[in-house]
């Protein structure tokens, strides 16, 4: 055990939940959501970025914003035992689980898997089909391609985000409903931040259990961060390396410097 594991049992885990979007409200929200799912057992301490864009929606926009979680985290990790980033199709994922020696969660995966425990098959449902492939690839990144069902969103291509838990809710539950009874899914999972703190409210509605993909990357993170400084040292870090024009904490992290 290391001096931080033993540390570790003096107080409670902290959760870093980064959210990559722009949109304050959907930190506020998904941080709720994530301290009901911890209650005393860990404290969230949540970050909304500062610039990028209000929802990230596509590829592209998650390659920028995947950038900027990095940053995020970098600059806020001292006393941290687990991050989340919170926003579907983990922005940033891979690379920070390169760079940072802690559990790193993303609310995509974390769905995912959580719904392949819970169930043989299992859906996703959004609330606007420009995210469709996207999110296809999500699935498939995390092995599990062959459970899956397919990605059901309403016809509409423009929705406003901050509306889309009430102006969409009888399409969402409808979806759900049709993703269970004809393509056959044992769960389903909603799909954006968004939609974060929906699946409760709908669940009796819905026969099958209805994934929050915040309240599984939160459950996630607790128990991964019990496993503390085995995260530390893997083999899948990159070599330290000088870099220019990057955010101080993270040209750090990428040198393999003290943060």
């Amino acid at each position: 055990m290391t001096l931080q594991d033993d540390d570790r049992k003096d107080r409670p885990m902290r959760l870093l939940l980064v959210n990559p979007n722009m949109t304050a409200a959907m930190t506020d929200r998904m941080a709720e959501i994530a301290r009901g799912v911890a209650r005393n057992r860990a404290e969230i301490v949540p970050l909304t970025a500062t610039r990028g864009f209000p929802y990230i929606a596509s590829r592209a926009e998650a390659q920028i914003g995947g950038s900027i979680a990095l940053e995020m985290i970098a600059e806020n990790l001292a006393g941290i035992d687990a991050v989340i980033i919170a926003a579907f199709g983990d922005p940033g994922l891979s690379g920070a689980r390169e760079l940072f020696d802690l559990p790193v969660i993303g609310m995509a995966e974390a769905a995912v898997m959580s719904a392949a425990m819970m169930g043989d098959r299992f859906s996703v449902v959004t609330f606007s089909p420009l995210m469709t492939r996207w999110y296809e690839d999500c699935v498939q990144a995390t092995g599990l391609g062959s459970r899956f069902t397919g990605v059901c969103t309403p016809e509409a291509r423009e929705v406003d985000v901050a509306n889309v838990r009430t102006g969409l809710r009888a399409d969402l539950v409808r979806l759900a409903n049709r993703a269970v009874a004809e393509q056959g899914a044992d769960v389903v999972i909603l799909g954006g931040a968004p939609l974060a703190g929906l699946a409760p409210e709908i669940a009796a509605e819905v026969p099958a259990p209805v994934i929050d993909p915040i309240a599984a990357a939160t459950a996630q993170a607790m128990t991964l961060a019990t496993l503390g400084s085995r995260f530390a040292g893997r083999a899948s870090k990159p070599a330290a390396k000088a870099a220019v024009g990057l955010a101080p904490a993270l040209a750090r992290a990428i040198a393999m410097e003290a943060l």
